[in-house]
C-alpha cells in the first residue's frame, strides 16, 4: 500500500476508507491523538508515545478500546504493510459514536490509525520562524472544535513563508509552537518551558533534554520571555516529525547562530539516536 487508514479493525489505502458521521470527533472534536516517525519499519520511542496517548485519554475519562500492548502490536503490524518503512505514524481515538450531545455516550472510543511516507529533517537547514501571541485557550466566547487556534496560528506561519510559528502569553512569556517545542541557549545552557499547564510535554523535548544532560550541557526548565527569546544565542523548535532543527530568522529578523558548535553537538546526538533505534 501506497499509505494506509485504519478504523475500528477495518484498513485500507486513506483514499479509499470512511468514518461515520456520527464520531465525535466530528462534531465536538472530541478525542486524543499521538503520532511519531518510523525508519526502516521501526516505530521511533513507541514506548513514550503510546504511555502519553494513554495519559491523554485517562485525563479525558476516554475508555480506550485497546491495551497499550495491544496498540503496540496493531501499529508494529500495520507500519509493514505499507509500501516504504520512513513513515509518519498517527493514530487517535474519538469518543465513541451517537447522535451529537454534549453528554458522554456509552461504549469505548473508536480507533483511528494513519500511515504516510515522511522523512525526518536532519536539522541540518536553519528555518526562519514568527511569533505571535498565545491565545489558544482564551477563546471561550468561540465554539471551537479545539484545534482552531493551533490550526489559524500554523496557517499564520505558512503565509508568512514560514516553518512554526512561537507563541507567547500575555506579559511575554513563551509557550511552545504551533504544533512543536521550543527551546533557548543562553550562556551555553539549554533552557526549556517546565511541563506546566502551558504547554504539551513532547517526547522530542524529553529526547533533547536527555542528550543534553549526557553531553554535559546545563538544562533549566524554567520559563523565559519573548525578549530573552529574541536575544538568544540559539533558539532550538523540537518535535517528533523534526526532532531537532535551529530557528536562524524570527519575525523577519536574524536571530541565534552563536553556538553553531554546541547547537551541532545536539543535534547530532538526537540524530543519532533515532538513527541507532530505527536501524
Amino acid at each position: 500500500m501506497k499509505n494506509l487508514g485504519y478504523y475500528n479493525g477495518k484498513y485500507d489505502e486513506l483514499e479509499k476508507m470512511s468514518i461515520p458521521m456520527n464520531d465525535r470527533s466530528h462534531w465536538f472534536g472530541d478525542g486524543v491523538y499521538d503520532a511519531g516517525p518510523a525508519r526502516n519499519y521501526h516505530i521511533f520511542a513507541l514506548d513514550e508515545h503510546v504511555d502519553r496517548f494513554f495519559n491523554s485519554a485517562a485525563l479525558l475519562d476516554i475508555t480506550m478500546p485497546i491495551g497499550k500492548q495491544e496498540l503496540k502490536n496493531l501499529l508494529n503490524d500495520l507500519v509493514k504493510k505499507v509500501d516504504t518503512g520512513n513513515l509518519f505514524v498517527y493514530y487517535q481515538v474519538t469518543r465513541g459514536t451517537g447522535i451529537r450531545n454534549h453528554a458522554f455516550p456509552e461504549g469505548p472510543a473508536n480507533l483511528w490509525v494513519m500511515l504516510i511516507p515522511a522523512e525526518i529533517a536532519d536539522g541540518s537547514t536553519p528555518i526562519q520562524v514568527i511569533t505571535a501571541p498565545d491565545t489558544r485557550f482564551f477563546h471561550c466566547n468561540i465554539k471551537t472544535l479545539n484545534l482552531i487556534p493551533s490550526v489559524m496560528a500554523a496557517e499564520k506561519a505558512k503565509k508568512h513563508g514560514c516553518k512554526e510559528t512561537i507563541l507567547y502569553r500575555p506579559g511575554g512569556r513563551v509557550t511552545e509552537c504551533a504544533h512543536s517545542n521550543c527551546h533557548i541557549i543562553q550562556d551555553g545552557k539549554l533552557f526549556t518551558a517546565p511541563t506546566d499547564e502551558l504547554i504539551l510535554p513532547g517526547i522530542a523535548r524529553a529526547h533533547l533534554i536527555r542528550q543534553a544532560k549526557r553531553l554535559g550541557i546545563a538544562v533549566s526548565e524554567t520559563p523565559y520571555t519573548l525578549d530573552e527569546l529574541r536575544a538568544a544565542e540559539e533558539i532550538l523548535v523540537t518535535s517528533s516529525s523534526n526532532l531537532c532543527l535551529r530557528v536562524n530568522q524570527l519575525d523577519g529578523a536574524p536571530v541565534g547562530g552563536r553556538q553553531p558548535e554546541l547547537y551541532e553537538k545536539l543535534r547530532r546526538a538526537v540524530l543519532d539516536e533515532f538513527l541507532e533505534a530505527t536501524k
